[in-house]
Parts: C-alpha cells; sequence; structure tokens
C-alpha cells in the first residue's frame, strides 16, 4: 500500500527539452534500485513541461528517495536543464490501485 507521494514539475529551459527527456529516462535504473518507490513515472506535460509522481509505502521511503541519486542528479543538473528550480510537492495517497 501507498501512502505518500510526490509531484515535481519541471520546466526545461529553451532548446533543453530533450536533455529533460533523456535525464528522466536515465533516471528509471536509478528508481529501480530504490526499494521503497513504490511507483515512479516520470511524464510530458506539454513541450516544454515534465513532471515525475512517485508513491512510497510511508514517510521514511519518501525521505529516502528525497536523499536518494536522482534527487542529488536533479539538483546538480536543474540550472543546466531547467527554466526555474524544480517544484516538488509532498503529497499523501488516498486511494490508489497499484498491479498485484
Amino acid at each position: 500500500m501507498v501512502k505518500t507521494a510526490l509531484w515535481v514539475r519541471l520546466e526545461a529551459k529553451p532548446g533543453k527539452e530533450r536533455d529533460v527527456e533523456a535525464f528522466l529516462l536515465g533516471g528509471l535504473p536509478l528508481v529501480e534500485q530504490e526499494p521503497a518507490t513504490t511507483a515512479w513515472f516520470a511524464l510530458r506535460l506539454n513541450a516544454n513541461t515534465f513532471g515525475i509522481f512517485d508513491a512510497f509505502p510511508d514517510e521514511a521511503g519518501r525521505d529516502a528517495h528525497l536523499s536518494g541519486k536522482v534527487a542529488e542528479a536533479l539538483l546538480a543538473k536543474a540550472g543546466e536543464l531547467l527554466a526555474a528550480p524544480p517544484q516538488i510537492m509532498k503529497i499523501d495517497v488516498l486511494a490508489a490501485k497499484l498491479p498485484g
């Protein structure tokens, strides 16, 4: 069961859209190594807006993700790739349907 989640909105700098997409695609292998990351989605909302939605069983799992390799890499690349700092929202999951 997941109880906590993150929603991260990313705005690519003009001309950096493909780099942001590549960064997100490259994050999947890192997230796969996080046992407490129950679900992780990298999303494209429009031409220059991207997002990450991920879910965790508890606060400890979310905190582990926030101090993990993907978050570290995102913060290191933010100035190069993003028009503004990432908007990171901690959210509570009310209900979820996950694969069995």
